[in-house]
C-alpha cells in the first residue's frame, strides 16, 4: 500500500473530517516534493524543520504553518510510528486581525435584499451565531421549532451546543422543512443511497441515513459523488452558493465591507455585547473553548458603542 493511502486510512480510522484529510494529504505531497521526492521514512525532524522554514519564507500565516506541522506530525506518529522531537523551525509571525462587523442597520439592509433559501441561511448565521458548516450540516432532528432551539452537533473541537432560534425565522424554517420533506420523499421513491452519517453512528445504525430525522435541513439541489466512498447521494447545500449570495447581496445593498458567512457570526457576537449580554454567555453561544477568543469582540463593541470619546469632539 502506498504511503498516501496509508495516511488516508489512518485519518479515516480516527474519523477526521474530509477537509482535514485533504489538507493533510496536500501537506504530505508538498513536503515530499520539496525534498525531491525522497520517501519520508528516510527523513525526520531536520527535514521537517527545513520545510516549515521554507513556508515562512513564502510568507504563509502562522495558522497555515501550524496546519502543515500538524499534518507532518500526524504522518510520522500515526503512519510511520515515529515521533518528531525538538523541532526548531523558524516560526511564522502570529497576526491578530480585527474581524469585519456590520452595523445593525447594515444587517437590516443586507437581509432585505436577499430572498429564498439563502435569505433564511443568512438570517440564521446572524440570528444564531453559527459557523457556516454548522448551519449547512443541520439535520431535521437538530431543529426544534416547538422548543425554539437548534442543537449544533459536533461543532468545532467536536463539541455540541444549543442556540436559541430567532422567532422571526420560525415561519421560513417551517417552509424550508416542508421543502426538504419533498426532496426527501423524491429521493425515497427513487431509492437513492442514504445521506452521509457520522462514522461511529453509521456503524451503529446504518439505516438512519434513510430516515427523515437524519435528512439535511438544507439539501443540495443536485446529487453528488461522496469523495470517500464513491457513492452517489444527496449532500447538503454547498457553502460556495451561500458565499456568492452574500457577496452579491452586499453589492446590491451598497455595502463597502466584504461580507462573508463569518461576518454574520462576528456581527452576532458584537451586537450581543452591545446589548449588554455578558461575555461568558456569548462565549457559550459561539462555542469558543477559550473566552480569550471571544474577547476580541469587546474591543469592537466598545468602539461601536462610543465608550471612548475622541478629544477632537471636546474642542
Amino acid at each position: 500500500m502506498q504511503l498516501e493511502d496509508q495516511l488516508r486510512g489512518e485519518i479515516r480510522k480516527l474519523h477526521y473530517s474530509i477537509r482535514t484529510e485533504e489538507a493533510y494529504v496536500l501537506w504530505y505531497r508538498q513536503f515530499v516534493r520539496f525534498h525531491g521526492l525522497i520517501h519520508p521514512e528516510t527523513m525526520g525532524a531536520a527535514e521537517v524543520e527545513a520545510f516549515l522554514t521554507h513556508l515562512v519564507k513564502r510568507g504563509v500565516s502562522a495558522s497555515t504553518q501550524n496546519q502543515a506541522l500538524n499534518a507532518l506530525v500526524f504522518l510520522y506518529r500515526q503512519v510511520l510510528k515515529r515521533e518528531l522531537e525538538n523541532i526548531q523551525a523558524q516560526r511564522a509571525k502570529t497576526s491578530r486581525h480585527l474581524p469585519v462587523v456590520l452595523a445593525v442597520e447594515e444587517i437590516k439592509v443586507l437581509l432585505a435584499v436577499m430572498d429564498g433559501v439563502e435569505a433564511l441561511q443568512a438570517g440564521l448565521l446572524y440570528g444564531c451565531g453559527l459557523r457556516v458548516m454548522e448551519l449547512l450540516r443541520l439535520r431535521i432532528k437538530d431543529v426544534d421549532l416547538a422548543g425554539g432551539k437548534i442543537e449544533v452537533r459536533d461543532g468545532k473541537g467536536g463539541k455540541d451546543r444549543v442556540v436559541c432560534l430567532p422567532g422571526s425565522a420560525m415561519a421560513a424554517l417551517q417552509r424550508q422543512m416542508e421543502r426538504a420533506k419533498r426532496v426527501y420523499e423524491q429521493d425515497e421513491m427513487a431509492n437513492l443511497s442514504p445521506v452521509w452519517l457520522p462514522d461511529a453512528y453509521a456503524t451503529k445504525n446504518p439505516s438512519a441515513g434513510k430516515s427523515w430525522p437524519w435528512f439535511w435541513l438544507f439539501p443540495a439541489d443536485k446529487l453528488a459523488t461522496d469523495p470517500r466512498s464513491g457513492t452517489l447521494r444527496r449532500h447538503h447545500s454547498h457553502e460556495q452558493r451561500l458565499g456568492r449570495a452574500l457577496s452579491l447581496a452586499a453589492k446590491r445593498a451598497g455595502l463597502a465591507k466584504k461580507v462573508t458567512a463569518h461576518t454574520m457570526r462576528h456581527s452576532f457576537a458584537t451586537h450581543l455585547l452591545l446589548r449588554g449580554v455578558d461575555i461568558r454567555s456569548v462565549q457559550e453561544l459561539l462555542g469558543h473553548a477559550d473566552v480569550r477568543t471571544t474577547e476580541i469582540y469587546t474591543q469592537l463593541a466598545r468602539a461601536m458603542r462610543g465608550d471612548i470619546r475622541s478629544p477632537l469632539d471636546d474642542l
